[in-house]
C-alpha cells in the first residue's frame, strides 16, 4: 500500500522565532526529494537520541548527511559507520555549503551553526519535519503519550519485524537485538541506535509530544498510551497539553486507526471523542469494555535474571491469546497489548503477533541490566516523571526477589522538579533506600530555588532518603549502602546513566572489606 506524500508535513509549518521551521506555523512541507535536491543535510546535535535516528535514516535513504555534536560518544561512532560525517564541537563554518539544517527544540537560537544558517538563508527545519519526510509513502505508526512511548514503539517495531513486515523505525532509545545480547561481531544496537531502514511499507515512530512536534505527522495508526500532563513548561496548561493530543488524533489518515489505552482517563476520553467524530478506534486495557481486554499480569516466578511475566489479551468474539514478556511490570503488559493490537490492525494473525511481542527484549535505558558486583545488581532506567518512577519501582519489587530496592534518582529539569516534587516524593517512597542528586538542567537555565532537596524534604517521615548534590558522591553513597541481594536502580533522563560503574565499584569495595 502506498501512502500519500502529503504526510510529509501538511500539518502546516513555517519559520519560528529562531528561524527554524516548526509544526503548526504555516505552509512549508518538506519532502525527501526537496532535501536531496538542496544538497547535504546538516544536523546540529546529531548525537542526541532523536537526532541520531533521523541522521541514520536519511543516510540510509541515500542523502548526503553530516552533523555536529558537543562531545564524542559511542553514538557518533555508529553514525560514522552508517556514512554520516560527524564533527565534534560546534563551528559556524560547518554549515557553509549545506542545503538544509536540521535542529531539535533543544538547540538554542544562539548556536553558532544556527546563527550562520540564518545569515546565509539556508533552510532550517525541525527534526520532526525531517522524520515526517521519511515517513511519507509508508503506513506510519506514530506512538505518543507522556509515558511508555519508547518501549511501546520499540515493541511494535520488533513485533512487526518478527512477523516478516520488515518495517522501518525511529525510536528514541536503543532497540536491543532479539535475546537482548550484543551481536558477537557487530554493534550492540540494530544499526544506528533506535533507527532501522526496512524494505517494508510500514514506518514505526516514537512521536514526541514534549514540544508539539508530533503534530507534524500524518499517521495511519496513532497510538496514545496515556495523556497525563507533562511538559507544562511548553504548553502552559493542562488544557493546552490535552488539546495537542486531540489535534494529533485528528491527523490520523481517513482509513487509519486511533489506538488508545482505556485504563488512562485522558486516552479513554480521546477515544470517545474520536469515535463520536466517526473515526476508527481500537482501545486496549484492563478496563471493562476495552476492545482488547487484558487479563491479570503475572510476574515471572523464575527470579533474578528473569524479570518478565505473562498476560492474556482477548479481542471481541475470540479466544484469549497469551503474551509472554521478557520485561517487567504491569505497565509493560499494557505496552505489549498496544503493540499486539497494532500488529493485528496491520493484518498479522493473533498467534504470530503474540510471538513477536514475546521476542521483545527491551530498549536501552529501560530496565537495562548494567552489571553485578558484591552480590549487588544494578539496573538503569530512563524514568523521569512520577508515574514512570512509580511504575518502575512496582515492577522492580518482584525482580528483587526478597532483596531491597535502592534508587539513585537524578531529577530532570528544574520546571518538572518544581511542578511534581510532591509526586516524585510519593513515587520514590516505594523504594527502601533513596539517594537524590541535584537537578539535571538539560535545556533549562539553573534555578537555585529548586534542587534534589525539593523532593527529599517531601518524603514521608521515616523514609531512608538522602539528598547528595554531587552525582558521583551520590552514586558512591548508594553503592556503599547496598547489601548482597539488593537491586540498585539508577534513574533519570540525564547523565545518571553514566554512574552504574561507580555504583558497582562502591558495592564491590564494601564487599571486599
Amino acid at each position: 500500500m502506498t501512502r500519500t506524500e502529503a504526510g510529509a508535513g501538511d500539518a502546516g509549518t513555517g519559520p519560528g522565532a529562531d528561524g527554524t521551521t516548526r509544526p503548526g506555523a504555516g505552509p512549508g512541507a518538506t519532502s525527501l526529494d526537496d532535501l536531496a535536491a538542496r544538497g547535504p543535510v546538516h544536523l546540529i546535535g546529531v548525537g542526541g537520541a532523536g537526532m541520531s535516528v533521523v541522521a541514520g535514516l536519511l543516510a540510509a535513504r541515500g542523502l548526503s548527511v553530516q552533523g555536529s555534536d558537543a562531545r564524542e560518544g559511542a553514538g557518533l561512532a555508529a553514525l560514522r559507520a552508517a556514512g554520516v560525517r560527524v564533527h565534534v564541537g560546534h563551528d559556524a563554518a560547518l554549515v557553509d555549503g549545506v542545503g538544509t539544517v536540521v535542529v531539535s527544540t533543544a538547540i538554542r537560537a544562539t548556536n553558532p551553526e544556527l546563527v550562520r544558517a540564518r545569515e546565509l538563508g539556508t533552510p532550517v527545519i525541525h527534526r520532526s519535519q525531517a522524520l515526517a519526510a521519511l515517513m511519507a509513502g509508508r503506513r506510519a505508526v506514530a506512538v505518543a503519550g507522556a509515558h511508555g512511548k519508547t518501549t511501546t514503539s520499540a515493541m511494535v517495531a520488533v513485533t512487526l519485524a518478527h512477523a516478516g513486515l520488515d518495517p522501518s523505525w525511529a525510536v528514541g532509545g536503543t532497540v536491543l537485538p532479539t535475546g537482548g545480547q550484543r551481536a558477537p561481531d557487530g554493534p550492540a544496537t540494530l544499526e544506528v541506535g533506535g533507527a532501522h531502514h526496512g524494505a517494508g511499507d510500514v514506518f514505526v515512530a516514537e512521536a514526541d509530544e514534549s514540544d508539539g512536534s508530533f503534530l507534524a505527522y500524518r499517521p495511519w495508526a496513532a497510538v496514545v498510551t496515556n495523556i497525563e500532563p507533562d511538559h507544562l513548561d511548553h504548553y502552559g496548561s493542562r488544557a493546552a497539553f490535552e488539546d495537542a493530543f486531540v489535534r494529533f488524533a485528528e491527523r490520523v489518515e481517513p482509513d487509519g486507526w486511533l489506538v488508545a489505552c482505556a485504563d488512562d482517563p485522558g486516552a479513554r476520553a480521546l477515544a470517545d471523542r474520536a469515535r463520536a467524530a466517526g473515526r476508527r478506534v481500537r482501545t486496549y486495557g484492563t478496563t471493562a469494555g476495552s476492545d482488547v481486554l487484558l487479563g491479570d499480569w503475572s510476574p515471572s516466578e523464575a527470579g533474578v535474571g528473569h524479570p518478565g511475566g505473562a498476560v492474556t489479551v482477548r479481542e471481541p468474539g475470540s479466544e484469549p491469546v497469551r503474551l509472554e514478556l521478557a520485561v517487567p511490570g504491569a505497565h509493560n503488559a499494557l505496552n505489549a497489548a498496544a503493540a499486539w493490537t497494532v500488529a493485528r490492525l496491520l493484518g498479522v494473525d493473533a498467534e504470530t503477533a503474540a510471538r513477536g511481542v514475546s521476542g521483545f527484549r527491551g530498549t536501552g535505558r529501560r530496565f537495562e541490566e548494567r552489571g553485578t558486583a558484591g552480590g549487588v545488581r544494578v539496573v538503569d532506567d530512563y524514568a523521569h516523571h512520577p508515574t514512570e518512577v512509580a511504575a518502575l519501582l512496582r515492577g522492580a519489587r518482584p525482580v528483587a526477589v526478597g532483596g531491597r530496592v535502592l534508587v539513585l534518582f537524578q531529577p530532570h529539569l528544574f520546571s518538572r522538579t518544581a511542578a511534581f516534587a510532591d509526586e516524585f516524593a510519593q513515587a520514590l517512597a516505594l523504594a527502601d533506600v533513596v539517594v537524590v542528586t541535584d537537578v539535571y538542567a538539560a535545556r533549562e537555565d539553573p534555578d537555585p530555588t529548586v534542587t534534589g532537596a525539593s523532593i527529599v524534604d517531601r518524603m514521608p517521615a521515616g523514609a531512608d532518603a538522602t539528598f547528595i548534590p554531587d552525582r558521583v558522591d551520590a552514586a558512591r553513597a548508594v553503592g556503599r549502602a547496598a547489601r548482597p541481594g539488593d537491586l540498585v536502580l539508577t534513574v533519570g533522563a540525564g547523565d545518571v546513566t553514566e554512574l552504574a560503574p561507580v555504583v558497582l565499584e562502591a558495592a564491590a569495595q564494601v564487599r571486599d572489606r
